[in-house]
């Protein structure tokens, strides 16, 4: 559920010291995280957000891979839960997704409330890990991995499939895939429709672009056929991942006939803006 009105923060703090000392007086002030309603699969702990998750070992290119998951509470539909593969951004752990602290940077409380929305409204969802357990980067546009298709991050994306398909996490809809994430998570999100046609339905990106762009340097090319209809989530005065690259991104969709979402917070920096929770919620309810 989150901050009770006016204890938003917007944009992010470079020193984490001052952010967790706005944290600590906003606890003195009252500005707590309301109550998560009792059918919740998520908690809050103190001023943490805390969704309880399963973790689970992938192997995939000769590298152990972790993969963190949850189900929504409930009896699933036929065919299974639809699911959401949720990507991290850079250096910060998949595993963090699931622990909403308001004193970390880059919107983590807000990141944390889209996973328990999506499992409120009926999304199984998956964080996996990067690679160096998520203290890295996903290759989807490392100058070091030219070919993505020879990447670690394709093996693992392939043994995710394979796994969704055989029952490893549960009663999922292989056929009912959706995918979001933030910055380097936001490429890798587009990834999903470059480079597995046809088998993500709808795509949520919060501070990224297409696959193979990188903050500032960006080309567009042609849109892929069966390029998912596509939220896009930014921070007006984001420094990482210019709001220009975003839009050059949609106005391809655009021309494309492929539907869109426009969001964008004016004051907010390189983060998950407060939108983020309903608006990813939202989008996945009316086109998964």
């Amino acid at each position: 559920m989150g901050w009770k009105r006016g204890c938003g923060f917007r944009g992010w703090t470079r020193s984490i010291g001052v952010v967790a000392s706005v944290a600590a007086l906003a606890g003195v002030m009252g500005c707590v995280p309301t109550p998560t309603a009792p059918t919740s699969r998520c908690n809050v702990q103190g001023l943490i957000l805390v969704c309880p998750h399963t973790t689970s070992t992938l192997y995939a290119g000769g590298e152990a891979r972790q993969v963190h998951w949850a189900l929504p509470y409930g009896t699933p539909p036929a065919g299974g839960w639809p699911t959401v593969i949720m990507f991290q951004g850079s250096l910060f752990t998949a595993e963090l997704t699931w622990f909403g602290n308001p004193a970390a940077p880059f919107g983590a409380y807000e990141q944390t409330q889209v996973v328990q929305r999506l499992l409120d409204f009926g999304f199984a969802v998956m964080t996996p890990e990067a690679h160096v357990n998520g203290l890295t980067f996903w290759d989807t546009n490392n100058v070091l991995v030219p070919d993505y298709l020879q990447s670690g991050d394709h093996q693992l994306m392939l043994e995710l499939f394979r796994r969704i398909g055989d029952g490893t996490f549960g009663p999922l809809n292989g056929s009912r895939l959706a995918a979001t994430g933030i910055s380097s998570g936001g490429y890798m999100t587009s990834r999903m429709a470059l480079s597995y046609p046809g088998r993500f339905e709808a795509l949520a990106i919060q501070s990224g672009s297409w696959a193979t762009c990188a903050g500032p340097l960006c080309d567009v090319p042609a849109i892929p056929a069966q390029h998912p209809p596509t939220l896009f989530l930014h921070g007006a005065l984001d420094p990482i991942v210019p709001l220009f690259t975003m839009d050059l991104y949609r106005s391809k969709l655009q021309a494309a006939g492929v539907p869109t979402k426009r969001v964008v917070e004016p004051l907010a920096l390189h983060r998950w803006i407060p939108q983020a929770p309903g608006e990813v919620t939202s989008w996945f309810l009316a086109n998964v």
